[in-house]
C-alpha cells in the first residue's frame, strides 16, 4: 500500500459526469412489454431447472435401488460359516482348562 494521497479530479468533472448520466438516462426507454417477457423467460428456465433436477433424482434413485438388488440377488445360496446350522456344525464348549 502507498501512503500517497489520492490526486483530486479536476473542477467541474463531477458535474460534467453528472450531466452525462442524466442526459443519458433521459434517452432510455423500456420496452412495453419488457418486463413480462424477461419474467416469463425466467420462469420457464426456473421450471426447466425443476424438471432436470427431477429427472436426475429419479434416474439415480432408480440407479441405486437396481445396484442394490443386484447385489442383494449375488448372495450364494449356500449358508456360509457363520451361519452354519447343519446338525454337524453345532457349537462345542470352549475348553478353557489348559495353561494359557
Amino acid at each position: 500500500m502507498s501512503s500517497s494521497p489520492t490526486p483530486a479530479p479536476p473542477p467541474g468533472t463531477e458535474r460534467q459526469l453528472r450531466e452525462a448520466l442524466e442526459a443519458l438516462v433521459g434517452d432510455v426507454h423500456a420496452a412495453p412489454g419488457a418486463y413480462r417477457a424477461a419474467r416469463g423467460d425466467w420462469l420457464r428456465r426456473e421450471r426447466r431447472r425443476r424438471m432436470v433436477l427431477a429427472a436426475l433424482v429419479t434416474v439415480l434413485f432408480t440407479l441405486a435401488t437396481l445396484i442394490g438388488l443386484w447385489v442383494l440377488n449375488q448372495v450364494p445360496a449356500e449358508p456360509g460359516v457363520i451361519f452354519d446350522d447343519t446338525p454337524g456344525g453345532q457349537h462345542r464348549p470352549v475348553d478353557r482348562t489348559g495353561t494359557p
